[in-house]
């Protein structure tokens, strides 16, 4: 019978190749380590790891590896399904977002959901598209909440609502770039926000990664052009404020900006007061939907599943200022 103990601590090793760098790892001594790594290899009569220099994995233990993440998986979902059924009072799940999208979708659910489910503890997990993937993927997180479609393997998703992509454009950058044109411009907006006309215009976007800037580079390259990008950031709060002061135009959330406590809560009061004015494009991906995703390999949790529940009960009806 496998020790799971056992396997945990060789699959570390396996990854690590380096019993030392694995030790500490796991919080225990190098000794412990190798007595876990010897029970394992008695218990299938081979040996696991070649112990030299580099160390590298014996053809059972290349073996082992690829089916020790399954193995512990499937003990981690068997165990989870079992006290679903056995008694849904307490729990764990994590849930990945973004900074800014959770500050908008969080308090919507979250109150709601302890309130129904005091006993499920709850771990947020803040990144970037790419990294919130990646945590799905590997299982480090349960659910993950973004732009649809996500892009990573193996993932099913349920639709939230709709988000729509806003080009912020500052009055002080048309004044900047179209002398004594900013309201012939505008008007030229206004009729079809076309990129083409603000190619020499400058921007700040977000980083690679991030599905907005992402969004982004797919209409700049549709349009044909290459944005004058004067800056980058991981904070879309940022890119905002940057335009506001007419550093450059951007791309933004309409739901953003209902959700944002420190700003006017409306596109109209935003616009009066920072001199922005706000387009929606005339691309399909800049109107896009809002959504959950979970890796379809693995067992849905009950907390998982009642999450979901609630987020499409009140966001939907969140209301999106404009």
């Amino acid at each position: 019978m496998i020790n799971f103990l056992n396997l945990e601590y060789f699959l570390v090793a396996a990854e690590e190749l380096n019993f030392t760098k694995a030790a500490k790892r796991l919080y225990i001594s190098q000794q412990s380590l190798s007595n876990h790594i010897a029970n394992l290899e008695k218990e299938f009569d081979v040996m696991l790891f070649n112990r030299t220099f580099p160390l590298t994995l014996t053809y059972a233990g290349q073996a082992l590896k690829a089916k020790a993440r399954e193995i512990l998986d499937l003990r981690d979902e068997t165990y989870q399904e079992i006290r679903d059924i056995k008694d849904f009072t307490t729990g764990q799940l994590s849930i990945g977002v973004s900074h800014t999208r959770g500050r908008f979708i969080l308090p919507e659910i979250l109150p709601v959901y302890k309130a129904q489910f005091p006993g499920i503890e709850l771990h947020l997990v803040e990144g970037n598209s790419s990294q919130l993937a990646g945590s799905l993927l590997h299982g480090d997180i349960d659910l993950m909440i973004d732009l649809l479609p996500l892009n990573v393997e193996n993932v099913e998703t349920i639709p939230i609502c709709k988000e729509d992509i806003l080009l912020t454009v500052p009055d002080k950058v048309l004044d900047e770039v179209f002398p004594g044109r900013r309201e012939e411009i505008k008007s030229r907006l206004a009729v079809s926000p076309d990129l083409k006309l603000l190619a020499e215009c400058p921007f700040v976007l977000l980083k690679k990664g991030n599905r907005v800037r992402t969004i982004a580079d797919e209409m700049f390259e549709d349009a044909q052009i290459t944005p004058h990008i004067v800056l980058e950031t991981e904070n879309i709060e940022t890119v905002l404020a940057l335009s506001r002061t007419g550093m450059g135009l951007t791309f933004y959330p309409k739901m953003f900006i209902a959700g944002d406590p420190i700003s006017p809560s409306s596109i109209a009061a935003l616009s009066e007061k920072f001199h922005l004015n706000f387009y929606s494009l005339d691309y399909a991906r800049s109107h896009g939907t809002l959504g959950i995703g979970y890796h379809k390999g693995r067992y849905m949790s009950r907390a998982a599943r009642e999450f979901i529940r609630i987020a499409q009960e009140r966001i939907p009806h969140k209301e999106i200022a404009s």
